[in-house]
């Protein structure tokens, strides 16, 4: 069987929520496909976030968007494999990148809006509290589809009249029991067998010209070429003449010699069958040998020949489109991007097909690559820093993105260019913006403290506490290896990490004293020290021992955690 039949069989074992078969056929289909096809990583990806297998998801979803780097759905795989392990930052990431590409893309905006409310949930049960008080609730999910299967289980069914009656004791199960999950979801009305929709999608996200099949297989190198075309001659015609009779036995001929890759001996036969009959199918099959001896030349005079002719006798476009598509190819061939890009949109503009525009997008891109690196001027890119520190100073905050900005593009590899930038984008408030620059940064320089402290204020700028100490706990630690632990950034750190606990559980406006102690306590982080048999022993400890307490805040890890329970007024000194 083919990819492509492999790929239709596991869509429809998707569809009818068999999983497992579903990786087997996405697997095969991997297997016997002749170039890496993006879409079936994504599908597979899929297969796996519906079992909860979110490692495995990740991986297919990394794989999706390496081969196809301008897909967003690519993204979107990658955002939901993320969420499934919670880990909302790297998940909010992903759907920002699909964002990025495609502004319209609701899976990617659905994906946010569910990060936003995972931190905006106040209550230490998850909510779940509200959600299980219904006393026909049992009766309910026995009736619904989604469920009804599990509730055939006794002792699921006991799991649920836990937590019903106590909302908090069956944490561990909802992440040990993926059947929980659901019950969970089918309640919300989440549906978490999004699955690859990818015919119906791609016809979306590609010009509706283009053909239905979803492989967008995009090479740098132009494929290469196909042996001369045999049957181009279109449909309908008379009755055909003793000389068109020959001219396709030269033909013919000139193919089999193709076949061999006697391109000199197929080239004469394609001429003798165009001085005995002029047929434009002729011209473009002599390009194609001409193509690969390597006289991109010749084959470029033969073809613009073909087109000519071809115009002046109405040949059918998709002939005229072979004829520009292979022109493209000598260009490229000949490393001339700017003209093979002119010759595809041609054969485009007579003809739409997925090869050339697939080789369209590659010689754009690999141009786009040659531009930006020819563009790259080490010196360049310290004149724009320093005049973007002038207009820092002077509190022109766009003139100051902007002159950064031409800094990255001149010397992308230099970490202050995005840390720089990141700090004039927080003066005009764009902080997702901000946030990512200084993520590039620390890519670039895993040491640059100055981009962790500005990440971390812009994290705090969006009321991300806990993305604010995940940052500078990072910091804190590589301060520490590089024995700095006394430092001036250290100091800074340190009063970040406190201002952020301070603003964490502080009140909120019109916010009672009791109002606000019990948002705190229901704060997931404060739920998941608390809950924490380690801690536990120690705060009993400290509760007869104070002493034993300052013993176990050496360990920085401990340390932590107490600071947030003394922040949310978990533990009180007096």
């Amino acid at each position: 069987m083919s990819a492509e039949q492999y790929k239709a069989e596991g869509n429809d074992a998707f569809r009818a929520k068999d999983f497992p078969k579903a990786i087997e056929l996405f697997s095969k289909a991997i297997d016997v496909s002749e170039t890496p096809n993006h879409v079936l990583y994504s599908n597979r990806s899929a297969c796996y976030a519906s079992l909860h297998e979110y490692a495995d998801a990740l991986k297919d979803a990394e794989e999706c968007v390496k081969i196809n780097p301008t897909w967003a759905k690519g993204y979107n795989r990658v955002g939901a494999a993320y969420l499934g392990e919670n880990k909302t930052t790297e998940a909010r990431e992903a759907y920002e990148k699909a964002l990025e590409l495609d502004p319209s893309n609701k899976m990617a905006q659905s994906g946010l809006d569910d990060i936003l409310r995972r931190s905006s949930r106040p209550a230490p049960d998850m909510g779940l509290g509200k959600m299980f008080s219904d006393p026909l609730l049992i009766d309910k999910l026995k009736a619904n589809p989604k469920t009804a299967e599990f509730m055939k289980d006794p002792l699921l069914v006991e799991k649920v009249k836990q937590l019903q009656k106590s909302p908090t004791s069956m944490t561990q199960d909802l992440f040990s029991d993926p059947r929980l999950m659901t019950v969970i979801a089918t309640i919300l009305g989440v549906d978490l067998s999004a699955g690859p929709r990818d015919e119906a999608e791609a016809a979306k996200e590609e010009p509706k010209e283009e053909p239905k099949k979803e492989t967008e297989e995009e090479t740098q190198q132009p494929a290469k070429e196909s042996a001369a075309e045999s049957t181009e001659e279109p449909a309908g015609e008379p009755p055909v003449s003793s000389d068109k009779q020959q001219a396709d036995q030269f033909k013919a001929n000139g193919n089999a010699l193709y076949k061999e890759h006697k391109f000199d001996e197929a080239i004469e036969e394609y001429e003798k069958a165009w001085n005995t009959y002029q047929d434009v199918t002729y011209l473009n099959n002599r390009a194609a040998a001409e193509f690969e001896k390597g006289d991109y030349d010749g084959a470029i005079v033969t073809c613009e020949k073909a087109v000519e002719v071809g115009r002046s006798v109405h040949a059918d476009y998709t002939v005229i489109a072979k004829s520009f598509a292979r022109i493209g190819n000598c260009y490229a061939k000949k490393d001339d991007l700017p003209k093979a890009i002119e010759f595809y949109e041609k054969s485009l503009t007579e003809h739409r097909t997925a090869p050339v525009l697939s080789k369209l997008r590659a010689a754009q891109r690999e141009l786009k690559t040659r531009e930006a690196d020819a563009y790259m001027d080490k010196d360049k890119a310290e004149e724009a820093r320093v005049a973007g520190n002038a207009e820092f100073k002077k509190a022109d905050w766009p003139a100051a993105v902007k002159q950064y900005s031409e800094m990255i593009k001149r010397d992308p590899s230099d970490a202050r260019g995005y840390s720089n930038r990141a700090a004039a984008l927080m003066k005009l408030m764009s902080f997702p913006d901000a946030i990512r620059d200084c993520q590039e940064a620390i890519k670039r320089d895993p040491k640059f403290i100055r981009a962790y402290l500005r990440k971390a204020n812009a994290e705090m700028a969006m009321k991300q506490y806990k993305d604010v100490d995940d940052t500078l706990q990072k910091a804190r630690e590589i301060e520490q290896k590089s024995g700095q632990a006394n430092g001036a950034q250290m100091r800074e750190i340190e009063q970040l990490l406190e201002k952020a606990l301070t603003q964490r559980f502080a009140p909120q406006e019109g916010e009672t004293y009791e109002q606000t102690m019990k948002r705190v306590q229901q704060d997931p982080e404060v739920l998941e020290i608390m809950g924490d048999p380690v801690m536990q022993t120690i705060l009993q400890q400290a509760q007869n021992n104070p002493a034993a307490l300052q013993e176990h805040m050496k360990n920085p890890e401990v340390y932590r955690k107490v600071m947030i329970l003394m922040a949310a007024g978990i533990i009180r000194t007096r």
